[in-house]
Formats: structure tokens, C-alpha cells, sequence
């Protein structure tokens, strides 16, 4: 019998109400799975990033967004998935790496920071566009040595 991981899926809303579920769900799941708090909270960042981008840009009026929890072993994959506009991933990954260079953060472009803050705070990111836009977002454990 070929085993199965562990996935839990919620659709939602794409609107900011429901974001804190999201990051809620993360928590319950990242705990279980031995996550330190430090590492919880990256993710949490991370998955509202992605999910930020879902409410704001993804539909010109209302939709849906879907966000995968994939436990897989020592490492959680999250995907935040939404059906509206997608947008261009080489775009993204221009914008994804920021020029702070003589520039206040007050000044970097609204949302020119959400990929390069996922980037930072998770191990592995993908953006897939297409029908909607997918980003996937993959986090190890990785106990810390002071810990050990």
C-alpha cells in the first residue's frame, strides 16, 4: 500500500479576513511537526505575503484562493494558490531582489518586497503563472544548534 502525505487544504476566500485562518492553520500544523517559534513566525510572514498578493491582485472583483499544507517528510510545503490574473514570474523575479541601494524602505515601490521577503524566509520558492498564479513555499526542519 503506497503511503500518502499528509496534505491539508483550505479554500477560502481571497479577501484579508480570512488570512489570519490561514496563518492559523500554519501554526497548528508547523507546531506539530516540531517547528521552533522563530521559524513559525518566518512562515507565517511568508504565507501572508503570498497570500496578500492573492487578495490584492489576483481578482478584479471577488474569488478564491486555495492554500496546501504538504507535510512531507522534515519538510512543509505550503502552496497558496489563486484562479484570478496571473502575472508575469520575470517580472517578479526582477523585482524579487530589491535595490536598497540609496533608498529609504519608505521609498522601494509598494509590494516590490512580498517575493524577496519570501525568498529570505523560506527555504524554497516557486511561482508558477498560468490559469491564476501558484506560489510554493517549502520550509525544513532544521533544529538550531544552540538547541542541540
Amino acid at each position: 500500500m503506497k503511503s500518502v502525505e499528509p496534505t491539508v487544504t483550505l479554500r477560502v476566500p481571497a479577501t484579508a479576513e480570512y488570512v489570519d485562518l490561514v496563518r492559523l492553520t500554519l501554526y497548528g500544523i508547523a507546531s506539530k511537526m516540531g517547528f521552533l517559534y522563530e521559524e513559525i513566525e518566518d512562515m507565517k510572514v511568508a504565507v501572508s505575503e503570498a497570500c496578500n498578493n492573492a487578495v490584492l491582485y489576483a481578482y478584479e472583483g471577488t474569488g478564491m484562493m486555495e492554500i496546501r499544507f504538504l507535510i512531507d517528510g522534515d519538510a512543509l510545503s505550503i502552496t497558496v494558490k489563486d484562479e484570478g490574473k496571473s502575472f508575469s514570474v520575470t517580472a517578479a523575479d526582477a523585482q524579487s531582489s530589491p535595490s536598497l541601494h540609496g533608498k529609504t524602505i519608505d521609498e522601494i515601490e509598494a509590494g516590490g518586497l512580498g517575493l524577496y521577503l519570501m525568498q529570505a524566509l523560506m527555504d524554497e520558492v516557486e511561482v508558477n503563472g498560468g490559469a491564476g498564479t501558484e506560489v510554493v513555499m517549502t520550509k525544513r526542519l532544521g533544529r538550531s544548534e544552540e538547541m542541540a
